[in-house]
């Protein structure tokens, strides 16, 4: 997860933005932090599907068979 502090300052060069021009050091800020912002959110959400189990409406488990298999490989990694 991304600082509070990047977090803010992603907001504050996003306002900024908005109402005046970005000098050129503050642009190649901005597009780092959001390159940053960019790669922990996907980490995030693929960890997130990682857990996700799909149940037909009969209560049977089809997940699909790639989602099983990095789930196994995320269990033996654990242990």
């Amino acid at each position: 997860m991304l600082s509070k502090d990047k977090l803010a300052r992603i907001n504050e060069l996003a306002r900024k933005a908005k109402t005046s021009r970005l000098t050129e050091k503050e642009a190649k800020e901005q597009s780092a932090l959001r390159a940053e912002y960019l790669q922990t959110f996907r980490a995030s959400m693929v960890n997130t599907l990682k857990g996700v189990t799909i149940v037909d409406p009969l209560g049977n488990d089809v997940t699909p068979k790639k989602l099983k298999e990095e789930q196994a490989r995320d269990k033996k990694k654990l242990h």
